[in-house]
């Protein structure tokens, strides 16, 4: 028994950090691939899209990602576009507290 805790006790850490690291891994991909939808939704319409539904709606991407961290579609933070004249969705960030292996806070990526 003592061996199986001594070895747990080495395991389990490094599980859990390489299960964090893969979120953190899907979160920038879900990001970036948002983002590139976004801009390529902005280049064919003229004009950014009034939410992230319009993306999947307009087959830009499948269906809006799920956020690994919070596990939820629907906790992404909308950012308006940066000129202040349109309205819509400029950006997306992570709606998750807390801060990546970075020392960024997800809500910053």
């Amino acid at each position: 028994m003592a061996i199986i805790a001594t070895l747990l006790t080495i395991a389990l850490p490094r599980y859990f950090k390489s299960v964090d690291h893969s979120k953190e891994q899907v979160l920038r991909t879900n990001l970036n691939t948002i983002r590139d939808a976004i801009d390529k939704y902005y280049a064919d319409k003229g004009h950014y899209p009034a939410d992230l539904e319009s993306l999947a709606n307009g087959e830009y991407i499948k269906a809006v990602p799920v956020d690994p961290i919070t596990e939820s579609n629907e906790s992404w933070v909308v950012v308006e576009p940066r000129d202040g004249n349109e309205s819509g969705v400029g950006g997306v960030y992570s709606g998750a507290s807390g801060v990546g292996s970075n020392n960024v806070p997800f809500n910053e990526w």
